[in-house]
């Protein structure tokens, strides 16, 4: 049994957190790798020791094995956890720990290479008897075979990279005029994330399912599963919402995965804990019955193993009441599961994907500095269970989101006795919260929780896409008032905290003359009048915002925790009943660079205040492309005094593992490219002028 006691953790942000935390647990001390990038986000601080890796992309850094191997002998590391991506599911890495004498946390290289691309593992599960979606598996990766390969399988179909997952390099191809860009552009982002360009095709099911079962094995032959979970809520092919036991899964079907996931275990006698992943028809599911044989009438088809742990574990560990990260050292030890069949089930938990990533611009990334990040029942420190909501993150208020790494921020997760319940909690938490300083998903998060078909259980990867007018609704005037009227109170305490004023707020020589601050949410204007009202009145100010008149009886500023400040306020409307106190609530809100964040009922709202005597801003030229976020030119698709059609790729930009491509909003001539392949841009950066054509 090799001894473990100090554990590298070859992953970064919030993964590394969680292992880490299990690491102290059970006495094991940790070791943190880490980039130029990361070096003052948590984790680093956290770890018993650190190594600086170098560099700021991934190959650099995390996916440099050589470095990575290097940091553990020089700190006397027994044993490495590869976390969830980069090199958890790399069989090479895999090897060369076992070469080196040092314990790979996870299954052996065998298994990985047998399961961890997704085409042998296809090939296994179709030898093993598992039913499997129709595709190509093909060795020949030449663009023209999957050419050739899509075209008889026929449309819609999915390409997908072999090596790892998480929505990168998958793409829905439509027709076949779209497959050999789609390849190529698949090709890269699979090299880029895991280092392999491998491409697989299958069928792309209309309205499917995505459900997982984990199993977790050891050494000495035992293999258990540990329940479903639902996956279904995906963008971008990504998932951002999983939840565990998957709702309204008849139970043939049910037992039928539990079934095929160990038999397909069995078959490579896999150890550690994994995730065998299915995809099924919601609308089939809903029909299916045991057929004699005990195989249920609806169809249900293996997608994938993931040889390494999953983000969305712990809503496995919620519903079983078992830490799987400590599991997994244990079977890394040599010992035997603790159970040979599934602890008894335990309520429902839902977990959600925290993003840096504008839902209303196609979930596009981004990038800034957190100003505040703190969530209602939490935990205040990253990575630590909180009494309410399981806060698995790996930033605080302060740290840089860059574009150099995956968009996820962290997870939040609830375990109620009901899907209700846990779907209630979690979604009070994100609504009471603020995350601030840069846009990101949190308010979609919070409106999915309380949608009727999400709390219906109507569920399938088009979710997002079929319910996006609801689920991404303008602020309502009362809402827009509400934190223009929070950002002006804000702003007069904290002037007034800065300075010993000698005057009420708003005062004036000449009573009957307000102040006035006016701020632009998005395209809208927000203005807002507030004076110092008559001598003996009881409140401290009169506000209007619109045709609204606010009389402010009391309010304060503080600090908060996680960032930013909390501001309690008394109003009260100019027309309500005197015998009435006021209305006493608090709102969370954040400063950043002459931007108020302010979260008020499930909407975060980031107002810009307008300045006094603002400054001439230049006016892009007509036909001006853009560049949507920071990120790096990977592709330029033309030349100078090329002509163009309306929607004609002119750059592709990667960021955070995804391509963005800039296309020309019109037909005309290229007549100016700003960028070459391998340029770093900025968010707003001009690549290119597309100019139409004059009059004729």
């Amino acid at each position: 049994m090799p001894s473990i006691s100090k554990i590298l953790i070859a992953n970064r942000g919030e993964i590394a957190l969680r292992v880490m935390r299990t690491c102290h647990a059970l006495g094991i001390s940790s070791v943190a790798v880490y980039s130029e990038p990361d070096a003052g986000l948590p984790f680093v601080a956290a770890a018993d020791e650190a190594v600086a890796l170098g560099g700021a992309s991934a190959h650099e850094s995390y996916l440099a094995m050589d470095k990575i191997l290097a940091a553990a002998m020089a700190t006397g590391a027994d044993a490495i956890h590869p976390g969830y991506g980069f090199l958890a599911e790399n069989a090479a890495f895999a090897q060369a720990c076992a070469d080196a004498g040092v314990t790979f946390i996870g299954p052996s290289a065998e298994v990985i290479r047998k399961l961890g691309g997704k085409r042998e593992a296809k090939a296994l599960a179709q030898a093993a008897g598992v039913p499997t979606v129709p595709g190509y598996l093909g060795a020949e990766q030449r663009t023209d075979a999957l050419v050739e390969a899509a075209r008889e399988l026929g449309f819609p179909l999915l390409l997908k990279a072999s090596a790892g997952g998480g929505g990168k390099g998958m793409h829905v191809v439509n027709a076949l005029d779209e497959v050999a860009a789609a390849v190529e552009r698949a090709r890269r982002e699979a090299a880029a994330a895991f280092g392999d360009g491998t491409l697989l095709l299958e069928r792309y099911l209309e309205r499917p399912r995505h459900l997982e079962v984990q199993i977790l094995g050891d050494w000495h032959g035992n293999l258990v599963h540990l329940y479903e979970r639902e996956c279904s809520i995906q963008r971008r092919h990504q998932k951002i919402l999983e939840e565990a036991p998957a709702p309204g899964l008849p139970e043939a079907v049910r037992e039928a995965m539990y079934k095929a996931a160990l038999t397909l275990g069995r078959a490579v006698g896999y150890q550690s804990a994994g995730t065998v992943e299915f995809i099924a028809d919601g609308a089939e599911l809903e029909r299916s019955a045991a057929q004699p044989g005990g195989r249920p009438a609806g169809g249900f088809y293996f997608l994938e193993v993931n040889t390494r742990l999953q983000v969305e574990h712990p809503v496995t560990e919620a519903i079983c009441g078992v830490d799987l990260v400590a599991e997994q050292i244990r079977v890394a030890r040599g010992e035997r599961l603790r159970f040979t069949e599934p602890p008894p089930r335990r309520g429902h938990a839902i977990e959600v994907r925290l993003c840096a990533e504008d839902p209303a611009r196609g979930y596009l990334p981004t990038t800034g500095t957190l100003a505040a990040l703190a969530i209602e029942g939490g935990a205040a420190t990253p990575g630590q269970p909180g009494p309410g909501v399981r806060c698995d993150v790996g930033v605080v208020a302060g740290s840089p989101i860059g574009i150099h790494y995956d968009s996820m921020l962290g997870k939040l997760i609830a375990h109620g006795h009901t899907r209700a319940e846990a779907a209630a909690q979690l979604r009070r938490g994100l609504t009471r919260g603020l995350v601030a300083g840069l846009i990101t998903n949190v308010d979609l998060l919070a409106r999915l929780l309380g949608h009727p078909a999400f709390l219906a259980a109507e569920l399938d990867t088009q979710f997002l896409a079929r319910h996006a007018l609801e689920l991404h609704p303008p602020p309502a005037p009362l809402i827009l008032a509400e934190a223009a009227l929070a950002a002006t109170l804000a702003g007069i305490a904290a002037r007034g905290a800065q300075a010993e004023a000698l005057a009420p707020p708003a005062w004036r020589n000449v009573q009957y003359r307000g102040s006035t601050v006016r701020y632009h949410v998005g395209e809208q204007v927000v203005e807002v009048s507030y004076q110092s009202p008559p001598p003996g009145a009881r409140e401290r100010l009169r506000v209007r915002i619109g045709e609204r008149e606010l009389r402010v009886d009391d309010y304060r500023l503080r600090a908060a925790p996680g960032g930013g400040h909390e501001l309690e306020l008394v109003t009260s409307s100019a027309a309500a009943d005197p015998s009435l106190g006021g209305h006493r609530r608090r709102l969370h809100l954040a400063q950043d660079q002459g931007t108020w964040w302010v979260a008020v009922d499930g909407h975060t709202l980031a107002l810009r205040e307008e300045p006094r005597f603002p400054e001439r801003r230049a006016v892009a030229a007509a036909g001006s492309l853009l560049a949507p976020m920071p990120g790096k030119v990977v592709k330029v698709a033309v030349e100078v005094g090329q002509e163009v059609v309306a929607g004609a790729p002119i750059a592709i930009v990667e960021a955070m593992k995804m391509e963005h491509t800039v296309a020309a909003a019109a037909a005309g001539t290229v007549t100016r490219l700003l960028v070459t392949v391998g340029d770093q841009v900025a968010a707003g950066a001009l690549i290119a002028v597309v100019e139409a054509p004059g009059p004729t």
